[in-house]
């Protein structure tokens, strides 16, 4: 299954009470589908992976599954600070019926290109699902570089990256790499369109978490070439862009979807949306609402 198009990186719903909300985590997989989305991420750093239980992470993992029911893809979280605690949480995402890895290069410890090389090989060998590379050095003090992915496009069990770096000297560098067996992902939901008008397979979006229609009528839009339409609809975007960068993810998208009914607020040593930002998100989650219908109506139309 090749990973294309508009992927979610979905955020984790939370009970006011801090427990995890799971009737709004299935009607959020409910709006994913049915908005068009064409994978999920589930347990990523957008969905505060790193604040969940093991046992909190098999159950938002299993009902995952259950909800998509093989129609798009499901992405696991399961990168880790080494290697072999990588390795554990692939296989329970494999057990919890994964289909992909989405693997962040390890936070903090800074591995060199060589340990990166490394890494990623035994993850691929002995995790038991195909890896997809995810380079976000912003977060994890890492960058991994071109030139090592390149040592690690041929290997039959690494499938792809999400490359949430973006210059597009580095996004030209990696499509240099792309083939049918290894996907070439934005990671950066404003330079996203970018990226796949030049060639890039698709975006794993936080954006698309509040508007999974708009992200799937850019993606479609992008793909296909229509740089007029693209620049038009990533006009209308560009203050949800902004927004989603206001304070550190997934603080802002998580005030989006509270504001659509999906769960309440984060978890400990993230805190809510500051009162500064208030305003701000309350329009934007009318505009976020404006363009689902649009995009809705435009998809019918075309």
């Amino acid at each position: 299954m090749h990973l294309s198009g508009s992927i979610t990186a979905l955020a984790t719903p939370f009970l006011a009470s801090g427990e995890l909300d799971l009737e709004a985590w299935r009607a959020l997989l409910k709006q994913q589908l049915d908005g068009g989305t064409q994978g999920v991420v589930v347990a990523g750093s957008t969905g505060e992976a790193a604040a969940l239980s093991d046992d909190e992470y098999d159950t938002v993992l299993r009902i995952a599954v259950e909800e998509v029911g093989g129609r798009v893809p499901v992405l696991a979280g399961t990168g880790q600070m080494n290697t072999a605690k990588t390795i554990a949480a692939t296989r329970r995402a494999a057990a919890g019926g994964a289909r992909f890895a989405l693997v962040v290069t390890p936070p903090y410890v800074r591995p060199t290109q060589a340990g990166l090389v490394a890494h990623y090989r035994a993850v691929a060998d002995q995790g038991g699902l195909p890896v997809v590379l995810y380079n976000v050095p912003g977060r994890t003090g890492c960058d991994l570089l071109p030139e090592t992915v390149a040592e690690l496009v041929d290997h039959p069990n690494i499938v792809g990256i999400k490359e949430a770096r973006a210059e597009p000297e580095r996004m030209a560098a990696l499509l240099a790499l792309r083939t049918e067996g290894f996907a070439i992902l934005s990671g950066d939901d404003p330079t996203a369109s970018r990226a796949m008008l030049a060639g890039a397979d698709g975006l794993i979006s936080v954006g698309s978490n509040a508007l999974p229609r708009t992200f799937r009528r850019l993606c479609d839009l992008s793909r296909a070439g229509d740089s007029a339409a693209v620049a038009a609809l990533d006009a209308q975007l560009q203050e949800i862009y902004g927004f989603l960068g206001v304070e550190s993810n997934p603080i802002p998208v998580k005030a989006l979807l509270q504001r659509a009914g999906f769960g309440h607020g984060l978890r400990l040593p993230l805190l809510t949306l500051s009162s500064t930002h208030t305003d701000t998100a309350d329009r934007l989650a009318a505009l976020a609402q404006a363009l689902e219908a649009q995009s809705s109506r435009d998809s019918l139309a075309a």
